[in-house]
């Protein structure tokens, strides 16, 4: 058995980044982790593809989505012909599968300082927050103020009610949580954010921008939730830090890919010890007293399939993506997600002087549900050769959300396709179920993952790698000092 101990503190089965982030702190913290994936390459969910991969695996359409022109299934093309002959070499494409942006003041900002990966890698900033108003042809696209300036002559917030939203933003500043002169005469335990918002008479309109654009909530429930005061204040702070980082926008993005990252952190774990395999699949679990004690695996060569190696080892937890348990986790809900290629940036940023200036013709668009008659956001992510994921002259731009039912996804994507312009083609993902697990891992010692959402941010992603490791050993995740070998994880 060259290669694979007998025994192991953790097995971790998957590539995204949650499983890579976990493995590489577990490693540097000293636990022996033996990390698989059933996969040729890194990355799960968040792999980085080029176009043929993408002209092979899903629907597609060439030119405007809404003509009649029936979509063409992946891998029907006239058997002559291959469409992705038609663009630049894939070495030029770097797609992600899901592409989500990194807050710049963010925890998983952070956890990659503080674990030396941005010495790798290179950032871009992204070129710029929007956000919708409206619906239909009625709709507008605008820049979430990142100056005073901006914030002064911004539409978003109307000219009678800007001071509002000013005395709202300095109140956010000023909030303590143990002092309640700064709660405004609110419980803050049993108050909602919809009582705040009255009290600075604050319009739904703008309620929107800030809760979705700026506190970065997923739907309006957190409106009418009691305890959400606290947490959208410090949602709020986190996007205003970031903006400040680097202006334009709060989020940047890794050249090359996200895919980059998970490989970084495989690296990490490598070098202190732990063992990486791919192309394996997991044979059997093994079980003792009710907790996982082991696995049974075997290795395949990546291209003709064949048996390489066969072992089987213990462990004493396994930290895993849903999908190895399938029963241990339910769908709570489908993501749909639509990647288009395009040959000239998207509207909103065709005008910008900035943009134009720099050539980073890169978004994030959220369309606040209210706006648009849903009960879920929809997201748009738009890079450019900025972010060295496609060749000069093409940019892409993906739109996502969580399906509300039914068969039309292309509908339910539609606000946010009517923002990308004409795509040379557009590519349809099947609906993804969203997974959670059902079960804290307490019990059995499996630790499961959640799905990566629709959001085309990293906030919702951090949270899981922080209850994940809590759930798992008991102590909070803290990062500070563990670049320099100090391994103040856990707080030690």
């Amino acid at each position: 058995m060259d290669g694979v101990a007998e025994e192991y503190d953790v097995v971790v089965l998957g590539t995204g980044l949650t499983e890579c982030v976990l493995s590489g702190i577990l490693s540097v913290k000293g636990k022996k982790v033996l990390h698989i994936d059933r996969n040729p390459q890194y990355g799960g969910e968040m792999s980085s593809v080029n176009l043929e991969y993408l002209f092979k695996k899903y629907e597609h359409k060439f030119g405007r989505i809404a003509s009649s022109t029936p979509w063409t299934k992946p891998g029907s093309d006239a058997s002559d012909t291959k469409p992705w002959e038609k663009f630049p070499p894939a070495r030029h494409w770097n797609i992600d599968l899901v592409p989500k942006l990194l807050m710049a003041c963010g925890e998983l900002t952070n956890i990659l300082f503080q674990t030396g990966i941005t010495e790798n890698h290179e950032f871009t900033q992204i070129a710029g927050s929007f956000v919708q108003v409206g619906q239909g042809s009625s709709a507008t696209v605008a820049k979430v103020p990142s100056t005073a300036t901006e914030a002064a002559t911004s539409s978003l917030v109307g000219l009678m009610e800007k001071y509002a939203a000013q005395s709202f933003m300095r109140w956010v500043g000023a909030f303590q949580e143990n002092d309640p002169a700064t709660h405004k005469g609110l419980n803050i335990q049993s108050a909602t954010m919809k009582e705040v918002f009255e009290k600075f008479g604050l319009k739904d309109s703008t309620r929107d921008f800030i809760g979705h654009s700026m506190a970065l909530h997923q739907d309006n429930a957190y409106l009418t939730q009691a305890g959400m005061i606290k947490d959208t204040v410090l949602r709020i702070r986190l996007y205003v830090n970031s903006m400040a980082q680097y202006g334009r926008s709060p989020y940047i993005y890794p050249e090359y890919g996200l895919a980059e990252l998970p490989q970084s952190y495989a690296r990490l774990s490598a070098i202190y010890g732990g063992t990486y395999m791919l192309n394996t699949n997991v044979d059997e679990f093994l079980w003792k007293d009710g907790k996982i004690s082991g696995i049974k695996a075997t290795m395949t060569d990546p291209i003709d399939k064949s048996e390489m190696l066969k072992f089987e080892t213990k462990c004493s937890m396994i930290l895993a993506d849903p999908t190895y348990f399938p029963d241990k986790a339910r769908p709570t809900r489908y993501l749909l997600r639509a990647i288009c290629i395009l040959n000239s940036p998207i509207p909103a940023l065709r005008t910008d002087k900035k943009c134009n200036e720099d050539k980073n013709f890169s978004l994030q668009l959220i369309i606040p549900q209210s706006q648009i008659g849903r009960k879920n956001d929809v997201y748009v992510a738009a890079l450019s050769p900025q972010q060295k994921v496609c060749p000069d002259g093409y940019y892409i731009a993906t739109v996502s959300t969580i399906s509300e039912g039914g068969s039309d996804y292309v509908n339910e994507l539609k606000s946010g396709l009517d923002q990308v312009g004409t795509p040379v083609v557009t590519f349809m993902v099947p609906p993804v179920p969203v997974y959670e697990p059902l079960e804290s891992g307490h019990q059995d010692k499996v630790f499961l993952s959640k799905s990566y959402d629709s959001t085309s941010h990293f906030e919702s992603t951090t949270d899981d790698i922080q209850d994940i490791y809590f759930r798992a050993t008991g102590e909070p995740l803290t990062v500070k000092g563990l670049r320099e070998g100090q391994l103040a994880v856990g707080g030690k």
